[in-house]
């Protein structure tokens, strides 16, 4: 499995809009996109900023791909991003999920 991370920050003020959006757009066309195992918003206010990190979860590589691309490393952008965000990453970074001990009976 590979988790997906995406950090970007807007104004405080527009926590509860964007993250709206983000379910809108990004997590909607994750969790259509087959070998998606699941997505999550993690969000925070600091000061005058509210931080994000969309986290991602894909069966393999491959499903990462049919979601981003031929540059999977890329982040992926939506129309309405440019207003909301005052901080973003262009790249993502992909992690390898590490398989937890098998359960004992």
């Amino acid at each position: 499995m590979i988790a997906r991370t995406w950090r970007g920050a807007t104004r405080a003020a527009d926590l509860e809009p964007y993250t709206s959006y983000l379910f809108e757009t990004g997590i909607a066309a994750f969790r259509a996109t087959p070998g998606n195992a699941g997505a999550f918003v993690l969000r925070r206010v600091a000061g005058d900023r509210a931080e994000f990190i969309v986290l991602s979860l894909w069966d393999d590589e491959s499903a990462v791909r049919r979601f981003a691309g031929d540059d999977p490393g890329r982040a992926v952008f939506y129309s309405a991003d440019d207003a909301f965000l005052v901080d973003r990453d262009m790249h993502v970074d992909h992690w390898e999920v590490a398989p937890g001990p098998a359960a004992t009976g």
